[in-house]
């Protein structure tokens, strides 16, 4: 008599999680998170990643706004962040912001690793309101940021939103990836910063992610993106 009880019965909940991993198809198990600190005279960053994460976060670099930010990446990237920044904002939060933006990028390439079995690009296209923002992104070991985002109100509250670009060319640079943001339009410089980290996020959610069908190879004909 045929059993009712499915095939993977009695492998004790094991196959979900195998499936997650990527063990399931023959690839094997690899914990993707990294943990960096970074001193200099001007900033003291801690930073954790978990790129097979759900999206929580704990930020705290003495920059409310950038803290919302970041935030939001994590939650719609699913990569689990934590961050703890001091750095010398009464002088100006430029340091603070791109300092972190290094070391995200430098804690991201270390815990990707070879590279092996990922989706490599990314691309996103992210309403917010009256904004339309538009990133596109290619983890290829190649430093290269194309910045199209014009705007005339600069301020959130205390925040100029240029900084937002500091951050993104120094994750760019330390990463190794192109990186192209665009805003499409928009007006409100609120919306505009969250429209452009949460289409990075998104695009990097799909980069990130673990191509069943790649079965473990790297995503290059030539073999390395080291």
């Amino acid at each position: 008599m045929r059993s009712s009880r499915p095939w993977w019965h009695g492998w004790k909940g094991e196959v979900d999680n195998l499936a997650f991993r990527g063990d399931f198809w023959g690839m094997s198990a690899v914990v993707r998170k990294a943990s960096i600190r970074r001193d200099t005279a001007e900033t003291k960053i801690a930073l954790e990643v978990n790129l097979d994460g759900t999206g929580s976060s704990e930020i705290a670099t003495g920059v409310a706004f950038f803290d919302h930010m970041l935030t939001l990446l994590s939650r719609h990237s699913l990569v689990d962040l934590k961050v703890k920044a001091t750095g010398d904002t009464d002088v100006d939060y430029h340091h603070t912001v791109e300092d972190v933006g290094i070391v995200l990028g430098q804690a991201i390439k270390e815990a990707l690793g070879d590279k092996a079995g990922i989706r490599r690009y990314g691309f996103f296209i992210l309403p917010m309101d009256e904004t339309l923002a538009r990133c596109a992104i290619d983890l290829s070991n190649r430093p290269m940021m194309v910045y199209q985002v014009e705007i005339t109100n600069y301020m959130v509250k205390d925040f100029n939103i240029a900084l937002v670009r500091e951050f993104f060319q120094g994750l760019a640079n330390s990463l190794g990836c192109n990186l192209h943001l665009k805003l499409v339009y928009g007006d409100e410089p609120h919306h505009i910063a969250e429209a452009l980290f949460k289409a990075f996020a998104r695009a990097l959610r799909e980069a990130l992610e673990v191509d069943p069908r790649q079965g473990g190879r790297v995503p290059s004909t030539k073999g390395t993106l080291a």
